[in-house]
């Protein structure tokens, strides 16, 4: 059976790229969001709208991602959540989240948290730029080849 594309919908910069690939290879595409929103009128793309409820978007994806289905997020809990369920996780900037990686990357996130709660900025994260959106093609597309290769 072919990936299945959940994107975490409500901030992803990358929907439309995640299209594109999805298109390319015969994929489908769930958005998953708290609200309704504009997507495009094909077979393969479906929006999934859950209660505003904290986790709600989260919660669901997990509930349905599997091996071998691909998560577009952001969001590092709900990655660490994917990976433990088998899926291919990556984030909008193409950076793509593993075992060997996601202690640290949770480990990052829980430090800044911190130094928010001490009154400390931290700047916050880079501005999204058009690097990001290759990179993000770039680890799509090897997600998709390196998912069919192992079901092979």
């Amino acid at each position: 059976m072919p990936p299945h594309i959940y994107i975490d919908a409500d901030a992803c910069p990358v929907k439309p790229e995640a299209y594109r690939v999805a298109k390319r290879y015969g994929l489908r595409v769930t958005l998953v969001a708290g609200g309704w929103m504009r997507i495009p009128n094909e077979p393969n793309v479906s929006l999934e709208v859950v209660d505003q409820g904290f986790d709600s978007a989260d919660d669901w994806i997990v509930a349905h991602a599997t091996r071998n289905d691909i998560v577009i997020t952001a969001d590092i809990p709900l990655a660490a959540r994917c990976l433990e369920r088998g899926a291919y996780v990556i984030g909008p900037t193409g950076r793509p989240f593993t075992e060997s990686n996601i202690g640290d990357a949770i480990a990052t996130r829980t430090l800044l948290a911190d130094m928010r709660g001490a009154g400390l900025d931290s700047g916050g994260p880079a501005p999204f730029d058009p690097r990001d959106r290759s990179r993000f093609l770039q680890a799509l597309d090897e997600a998709v080849h390196t998912l069919r290769r192992t079901q092979s």
